[in-house]
């Protein structure tokens, strides 16, 4: 059975987070403490941000450049049995100078996400919420029993084996996980899920189960109620060892199979690319099926050593009074060099279905289900819906203590007869979760390029640096035609205790 350290507060983020490499490693959420007390654990930790956004220019007065401040108190009591444990975790975020007037009419909408906490919570600025509250029994006496957790969790897929080899598990924390199920960790409130989560678990083989709702959060304080909407995950994890991986018991490479069922009943005004006269006429919910797969592998290549990432998904089911067909699929090939400090050379490209007619009776847009967009679009005016993302990235690690990272991304709509989507899924009941912006006619979406730069202070302490700029090109230009370039960037301090 998992030890209180993993549980307690998902998965830990600092300790050893700069190994190799994971510059965005620390903003998935508050970590556990590095050193269980048995059997009663206390333990916590505080996350600050001061955020700068400078998001593409409005045609009317509305506050485009702002900064806010923001933080994420956590903390937790637990208890590790033999056969059980349990964990009751609250959250308590705080919003410090959100803009007063971060909102342009319609299509241009939100400027940036220091819009979502305003328009979600006025002028509050605190919340408290119970973050985890969850009971959890192994379903046997030997290690490899099941064991089955009820109550309130965080949940993140493709993070079912915690692979030995740090390449691959960057690449699976990094580049696998929460593309469609998330705790959205970046944001400053975060999504957690009430229902059962069992899972059987040996060093090679995973499957994994989960039947949850979504609780609200996210952008809003309040984070207490949980949202009409269902959802199912069933995932088998196999660890492999290819022969052309390096020698010794580490695995190597991972395969993982997994289906989602995803229902929303909350009624709320759909985003596509129909007219709003059809959208409103259309108050059927969404029941949608995803299946896929991914495969990631390591091997050892002169002085370095070789990755590969494949990972895709299919989409069935009812958007509405329209069926829903959709797709989506990634293909990333890296190169790390042994000797310090690095560097790590990675190149990729990803597409996710747009829908090319509104008016076929068809729904052909990669729906993101309920993800963390920040790992995949660090600078988040984007997301994995009607995109094709073609990118480079660079990844050095001069000290154990300190990692830099660079990206730069080629963006294009999948469709042009589609909508430039933003957004990370349902987070409350009258928010349908995705915003939709007219593409005009065009293909193009812009160019981002990105660097962070993480600092181990101490154990328990560390900073994050980043900075990203867009350069809007023709879909942006559409909607913004006054200024389509777009700047972000942020001061992070992370403190556990």
């Amino acid at each position: 059975m998992r030890s209180m350290t993993a549980g307690l507060f998902g998965v830990g983020i600092l300790g050893g987070a700069l190994a190799w490499p994971g510059p965005s490693r620390l903003e998935a959420q508050i970590p556990s403490p590095s050193r269980p007390l048995a059997p009663l654990q206390v333990g916590g930790g505080f996350r600050f941000r001061l955020e700068a956004w400078d998001w593409f220019v409005p045609g009317t007065p509305a506050d485009h450049a702002y900064a806010f401040g923001a933080g994420l108190l956590r903390g937790g009591i637990g208890m590790v049995r033999p056969g059980y444990d349990w964990l009751v975790e609250v959250a308590a975020p705080l919003l410090l100078g959100l803009p007063r007037n971060p909102v342009a009419p319609a299509p241009q909408g939100q400027l940036g996400l220091g819009a979502a906490y305003r328009v979600e919570n006025g002028d509050r600025k605190i919340g408290l919420l119970p973050k985890q509250a969850f009971f959890r029994v192994k379903l046997g006496r030997t290690g490899a029993a099941p064991t089955l957790r009820i109550g309130r969790f965080e949940f993140n897929e493709g993070q079912e084996i915690q692979p030995q080899d740090v390449t691959l598990a960057w690449l699976k924390r990094e580049r696998i996980s929460q593309r469609l199920i998330g705790n959205f960790g970046f944001s400053h409130v975060g999504r957690s899920l009430d229902g059962v989560h069992l899972q059987r678990a040996t060093p090679r083989t995973d499957v994994t189960l989960v039947a949850a709702r979504p609780t609200e959060g996210v952008f809003q304080l309040d984070g207490l109620g949980e949202l009409d909407v269902e959802l199912a995950y069933l995932a088998l994890t196999r660890a492999l060892f290819p022969r052309l991986a390096a020698t010794g018991p580490t695995p190597r490479a991972e395969a993982r199979l997994f289906a989602i069922y995803y229902q929303d009943h909350r009624g709320v005004l759909k985003t596509d690319n129909r007219p709003v006269s059809a959208r409103s006429a259309d108050p059927t919910g969404i029941h949608i099926g995803t299946f896929g797969a991914h495969y990631l592998q390591v091997v050892r290549l002169g002085p370095g050593r070789a990755d590969l990432l494949l990972w895709g998904a299919a989409q069935l089911g009812d958007w509405g009074s329209e069926p829903h067909r959709a797709q989506a699929y990634a293909a990333e090939l890296g190169y790390r060099f042994d000797f310090p400090p690095g560097p790590w050379l990675r190149a990729g490209y990803l597409r996710g279905s747009g829908d090319g007619d509104a008016q076929d009776g068809r729904h052909g847009t990669f729906f993101e289900i309920l993800p963390t967009p920040r790992p995949y679009a660090r600078l988040p005016f984007y997301n994995l819906m009607n995109v094709e993302d073609a990118f480079a990235q660079v990844l050095l690690v001069p000290t154990p203590r300190l990692a830099f990272r660079a990206d730069a991304h080629l963006l294009r709509l999948a469709e042009s007869a589609d909508l430039w989507y933003t957004g990370g899924g349902a987070f409350d009941q009258t928010s349908f979760g995705y915003t939709g912006r007219p593409s005009g006619g065009a293909g193009s979406l812009g160019r981002l390029i990105d660097l962070s730069a993480d600092y181990q202070v101490s154990p328990r302490f560390a900073v994050t640096l980043y900075a990203g700029h867009v350069f809007g090109q023709e879909v942006i230009r559409s909607v913004y035609p006054q200024g389509a370039a777009a700047t972000f960037a942020y001061l992070e301090l992370t403190r556990r205790f």
